[in-house]
């Protein structure tokens, strides 16, 4: 099935401009009331770093990621290359969205427990607005080191190209959706968690009280931190702090400041 390189862009700038609104007529916390260009700034610091990544993801890691699935389909290697031309198109791609999904919360929970990975995710977590933007924060370390274990994962799921691309354009609208300002009916967000990650339970993911902070991993299905028992909820979410103690000052959340968190001490 043939991919438009352009599709995940796409994807991804629609999200952030339907969210972004979103976020400007109904948000669930009042960051930037009548501080418009605080906003502004905002974004412009987390998406000029998810720009960045991109880049560099797409001159380095997509032709290394292409040459991985291409070796692993011709070479019959890998669970989904055992199978396919057996089974349709859509029973493939279900097992693809899972292994990879699966990955994705391993990664995230490895990222978490292990001080050397937490040095660079700590970027993320740093944010203390979140808001639609914050899907695109993320250190160049962290995005080196994600691409380069997705070679192996590729190889043992024997997934394409084209599988891994849908993937990551849907498990991206969902990670923009909760990680958006937004407010959305209790009664909904209890549905939909049943199948993703909503913006209630990432909540509780990004506060900064850490046993809070450690679970809720799943980045696009929620099963996963069922399964692993990390899901979590409270229902005081109007009280919850985002961010990390010691990261709110003007510095730390400067692009020079962002550059260098992975330096330093864990306990800062």
């Amino acid at each position: 099935m043939p991919i438009d390189s352009n599709a995940q862009a796409i994807a991804a700038v629609v999200g952030l401009l339907v969210f972004s609104a979103w976020e400007t007529f109904k948000p669930f916390f009042s960051f930037f009331k009548d501080r418009g260009r605080d906003r502004g700034k905002h974004f412009v610091l987390n998406l000029a770093i998810g720009a960045f990544n991109s880049v560099a993801i797409t001159l380095v890691f997509v032709g290394l990621w292409a040459l991985a699935a291409n070796w692993a389909g011709q070479n019959n290697i890998g669970l989904i290359n055992s199978f396919r031309g057996n089974v349709p198109a859509a029973v493939t791609f279900v097992v693809a969205i899972l292994g990879f999904d699966l990955w994705t919360y391993s990664w995230h929970r490895i990222n978490h427990v292990v001080g050397f990975f937490w040095r660079f995710h700590r970027v993320h977590h740093s944010d203390n607005k979140m808001d639609v933007s914050t899907a695109s924060r993320f250190h160049i370390g962290e995005i080196v080191l994600s691409s380069l274990l997705r070679v192996p994962v590729i190889v043992i799921l024997g997934a394409t190209l084209w599988e891994l691309v849908l993937y990551e354009t849907l498990m991206f609208a969902v990670v923009q959706f909760h990680h958006a300002n937004i407010v959305i009916p209790d009664r909904l967000d209890r549905f939909l968690r049943v199948f993703i990650v909503t913006p209630a339970m990432h909540k509780v993911h990004h506060s900064r009280v850490q046993p809070e902070t450690d679970s809720n991993f799943s980045a696009f299905l929620s099963i996963w931190d069922r399964i692993g028992r990390s899901f979590r909820m409270r229902k005081d979410l109007d009280e919850i702090h985002f961010g990390l103690v010691g990261y709110d000052d003007p510095e730390s959340q400067s692009i020079a400041g962002i550059a260098k968190t992975p330096i330093r001490k864990l306990d800062s």
